[in-house]
Order: structure tokens, then C-alpha cells, then sequence
């Protein structure tokens, strides 16, 4: 979990791969082509059905709560916060959205970012980022609460990020996993 530019995807790919895990993007399952946003309902039954298809474990990239409630929570043993400062999470974005818009990198569904959005939508990524910081900051801790049976990671730079991704266990050693979100 984390506010965009946070790191969850660039982490959730390394440890799935270290952990040999199925990767779940979340945003992948949420936006349909044409930046359809799927319904509440429909991302729910996404996300139960990839969930399903990994019962030895997963790790999923995304937040997504207030549409998912408890799907992935309920179900988690884990849960990094990816938590940067304000001008890292910024800078980061910038720097991401700006890159797949003049690649004209394809994300999911068909689906590309532009420089006019980026810099002339209210769908802006930065400036989503500056004014969400904060409150997404005080909100993960409140929406973890409700799930005391999970594990708690809160990560707030890379290093610590990379120190704590080789701390991982790799699944040939590890216990049983009911899921890493």
C-alpha cells in the first residue's frame, strides 16, 4: 500500500519474484480501456478471483480500499506501507508519468498516459499526489487498524525498501503464505 510514487509497483514485482509468488497489479484489474473505471463490485470479484487462483500466496500492489474493503485485507498476512516524503512520492510521478507519456508506454488495457492530463486534467498524477500526501498518510494507518491480524511494514525510503526486500524469505524456505498485500 502507498500513495503513487511510492515504490508498490517497483517493490511488489521484486518480492513476488524473490518469494516466487503471483504478482496482482491492482490497477491492471481497475482500469478498463479507455480508463473505464471498473465498479466496486467488479473489481472486488477481480481481485477475490486472482486471489483464489494463488492459495499458496500473493503479493498485491494497490490500495484501492474504499471499492475493496476488506477483499485483500481480510486475507493478508502483510501489508507494506510504502511511505516517501511528499517531494519524493512528487518527483517520482513527475518523473514516471512524464516518461510513459513521451514513450507513449502502453499500462493496461490499452490505456496510455499524455502530457495533457499529466499536466492539464484534474486526473493529474502530481498534482494528485500534493494534495493527497497528507491525508492518504493519516488514512493507511486507520484502514490497517481494522485488520489487527496483519503485519505491518512501514517503509519511508529505497534503502530501506531494498534492505528490507533481501530480508524477505524466499518461498522454498518460507511457511506456508496466506498472502502478502
Amino acid at each position: 500500500m502507498g500513495i503513487s510514487g511510492g515504490g508498490k509497483t517497483t517493490l511488489g514485482r521484486a518480492l513476488a519474484e524473490r518469494l516466487a509468488l503471483p504478482y496482482v497489479e491492482l490497477d491492471a484489474l481497475q482500469h478498463g480501456p479507455n480508463w473505464r473505471q471498473a465498479t466496486p463490485e467488479e473489481l472486488r470479484a477481480r481481485v477475490s478471483a486472482a486471489l483464489r487462483s494463488a492459495p499458496d500466496g500473493w503479493v498485491v500492489d494497490g490500495n484501492y480500499h474504499s471499492s475493496l474493503g476488506g477483499t485483500v485485507l481480510d486475507r493478508a498476512d502483510t501489508v507494506v506501507f510504502l511511505d516517501p516524503p511528499l517531494w519524493t512520492a512528487f518527483w517520482r510521478v513527475v518523473w514516471r508519468t512524464g516518461s510513459r507519456a513521451a514513450l507513449r508506454q502502453e499500462l493496461w488495457n490499452g490505456n496510455r498516459e499524455s502530457f495533457r492530463t499529466m499536466l492539464l486534467s484534474r486526473y493529474s498524477m502530481p498534482l494528485w499526489v500534493l494534495r493527497q500526501h497528507g491525508r492518504f498518510r493519516r488514512r493507511v494507518p486507520e484502514i490497517l487498524s481494522a485488520h489487527p491480524h496483519v503485519d505491518v511494514v512501514r517503509i519511508t525510503t529505497g534503502s530501506e525498501a531494498r534492505r528490507w526486500l533481501q530480508s524477505a524469505e524466499p518461498a522454498a524456505q518460507a511457511a506456508p503464505a496466506t498472502g502478502a498485500g
